[in-house]
């Protein structure tokens, strides 16, 4: 992770169909269990007598699981634990619902299992053969089907398997900050010590992060700020941006790296933060001034990148804070008068927020403006890359080929119809109440 590749956050479903639906977390209350180990072993039943030699469940088995919205999915076993005090076949499960994104990962019980749903387990290693034969794995072609961006470019199939292999079970599953308790989505590389806590206590200001309550509860008392370090650089309402650099507020920074990964998946944390400015995006109030999100960019980038990762905090998604970040990272392109774009890969909903960014911005240009324009002059008043330009206007077929160049074919009423599609813009940034100067070396 850390500040790399982009991944945005911003409440779009990660997957072609929508997670199940929950009704509150105690829906699967009204459903009968499925199966429990002494329920089975008592039985006389043989059906139930088979389940019981299935136990304990091999890594890699997939059977239906009846999640909090009572309804069963298919998953696949990814882990298994034994129960503390239990008998021999006791365990949890670590499951993965395979037909959603893994961020609703779990640990689960027997009772949610369908046993008469079992499949036999997957022979790991014949399945490691044939991923590691082809070019890319199915994730990577699923997200390529999905953008026509290929994705995880810096990993290779092997390496992109390791990763998932050391971080396919949350270490973490619920994180105290602020005024909120959120659940987490993804494994987060947190020192070793760390490691035995279900639930970890973050500062919302410093975010140092603590084992226990009581621990947050001393650090507040002592804690004197009330805001991330770092020059605030925008102000406007209750909405304020801070701009940190990880080489001054090193703790700060990596800790920051630690609370994002919790929410991107695919990232690799750079401890080396000292490269990198972020930019924390904050709701003010006479408490203080929390944070809903943040970017991060290079200090120099030699490929014009104006973003690493984003992302915006799930109790303040669907706020339009994501293309609010985005939107941001470009004024800060004009600014330092420079093209940007973000950096690749892009996953696949950071592809869709960024096409709709801009699209937006492109074809509302393209209705005020009278006469020809070209790509290169809506770079240069977008900040927007040109090759971002043009697979935009591709996307949205208009853009036509005719003697040799590209031509661009903006009827109004098709423009009206992509704007539609395209959504709202999400928050404003109000230019006049930036006051910020592009890095320069100190040294």
């Amino acid at each position: 992770m850390g500040p790399s590749a982009k991944s945005d956050t911003n409440g779009i479903a990660s997957s072609n169909r929508n997670p199940p639906a929950t009704n509150g977390g105690d829906a699967s209350l009204n459903q009968p269990p499925l199966a429990t180990n002494q329920a089975i072993a008592e039985s006389a039943d043989p059906s139930k007598k088979r389940k019981m030699g299935m136990l304990p469940l091999e890594v890699g088995t997939r059977v239906l699981c009846r999640w909090r919205d009572g309804k069963l999915h298919p998953v696949k076993v990814i882990e298994r634990r034994r129960i503390h005090n239990g008998g021999p076949n006791d365990y949890e499960y670590y499951v993965h619902y395979t037909e959603f994104n893994r961020r609703l990962d779990e640990w689960t019980h027997l009772d949610q299992l369908d046993l008469d749903s079992v499949e036999c387990a997957v022979d790991e290693k014949v399945e490691d053969k044939v991923v590691t034969s082809l070019k890319m794995t199915r994730h990577q072609k699923r997200k390529i089907d999905e953008t026509h961006v290929e994705g995880h470019e810096e990993l290779d199939a092997a390496s992109l398997r390791e990763h998932e292999e050391f971080t396919k079970v949350k270490n973490i599953a619920t994180i105290e900050l602020g005024k909120y308790e959120i659940e987490t989505w993804y494994f987060s590389p947190f020192p070793p010590e760390y490691n035995d806590c279900v639930k970890l206590f973050f500062c919302e200001f410093c975010l140092n992060f603590m084992k226990r309550k009581e621990q947050l509860q001393r650090h507040m008392r002592k804690c004197d700020l009330k805001h991330p370090p770092g020059d605030e650089i925008y102000r406007s309402g209750t909405l304020s941006m801070f701009e940190v650099d990880g080489k001054k507020n090193k703790v700060y920074a990596q800790n920051l790296c630690y609370l994002a990964k919790l929410f991107l998946d695919h990232k690799t944390l750079y401890y080396d933060v000292d490269l990198f400015l972020f930019y924390v995006l904050c709701e003010c109030d006479d408490r203080g001034c929390h944070m809903v999100g943040y970017f991060s960019k290079e200090k120099h980038s030699e490929e014009a990148y104006n973003l690493a990762c984003i992302l915006t905090l799930p109790p303040y998604q669907r706020k339009g804070y994501g293309k609010f970040l985005i939107a941001f990272s470009y004024e800060l392109s004009k600014k330092e008068g420079k093209v940007g774009t973000p950096e690749r890969p892009l996953s696949d909903l950071g592809l869709l927020s960024y096409r709709g960014y801009w699209t937006r911005v492109l074809l509302d240009i393209l209705k005020k403006h009278k006469g020809n324009i070209s790509i290169k002059e809506l770079s240069d008043m977008t900040a927007i890359k040109a090759e971002d330009i043009l697979s935009t206007l591709q996307s949205l077929e208009l853009i036509q080929y005719r003697k040799g160049q590209h031509v661009i074919c903006a009827d109004p009423k098709v423009l009206d119809r992509h704007l539609k599609a395209a959504g709202r813009g999400g928050l404003d940034v109000d230019v006049s109440k930036l006051i910020w100067t592009p890095y320069k070396d100190q040294s």
